[in-house]
């Protein structure tokens, strides 16, 4: 599942219409997911969804609008759960288009224990981030507490002592799109029809 609901209200406009060598980076977030081996892909859109579809492929995704994604994360999140529930995944890999530095290694890394009954978040410098790892048997639960910009954090916390906790430093940028310099620092373009004079 790949989050790119986003307003991007701290940095001018969805991240997902944002560019890294002339590619929308929901676009890289799917391929990122897909490289990785997950199947099916789901795509969470919201904020700017018809311009999204416009200006991406979204090549082999299902696209799931989430019309109350201004609420925050927790939206989205269950609006993906939501269109799973009707597949045969028994656990879904969760990366949000504003987190560019995911890798599709840290992603085959958390997604290395694909069971129903699985809880993995990747950690960066010893806290917990995305990609995230639910299994099946996790999502009305998850779906019941995220709300708000939360998503899943409160179900985690309630469930810690079942959560496996993955390292991946080494081969991710856990770093998230919070500024007009990080941004910068990805190396990323704003499409010049978002652009504001």
């Amino acid at each position: 599942m790949v989050i790119a609901a986003g307003g991007g209200r701290r940095i001018g406009g969805p991240e997902a219409l944002l560019q890294h060598d002339g590619t929308p980076l929901v676009d890289r977030a799917i391929e990122t997911v897909r490289d990785a081996g997950c199947e099916p892909v789901v795509v969470i859109l919201g904020a700017a969804a018809d311009e999204v579809q416009a200006a991406a492929e979204l090549k082999g995704a299902s696209v799931v609008i989430d019309k109350t994604w201004g609420r925050g994360i927790g939206s989205s999140l269950r609006a993906g759960l939501k269109a799973l529930t009707d597949t045969e995944a028994d656990a879904v890999v969760v990366v949000p288009v504003d987190m560019p530095g995911v890798t599709a290694h840290a992603v085959r890394r958390v997604a290395a224990l694909p069971y129903s009954d699985v809880l993995v978040c990747a950690t960066y410098e010893g806290r917990r981030s995305f990609p995230m790892l639910f299994g099946r048997k996790h999502w009305p639960g998850i779906s019941t507490v995220a709300h708000a910009d939360a998503g899943a954090r409160p179900y985690l916390l309630a469930h810690k002592h079942e959560v496996l906790d993955v390292a991946c430093d080494r081969i991710a940028d856990g770093a998230r799109l919070e500024s007009p310099e990080a941004v910068a620092a990805f190396k990323l373009t704003i499409p010049a029809q978002r652009v504001r004079t």
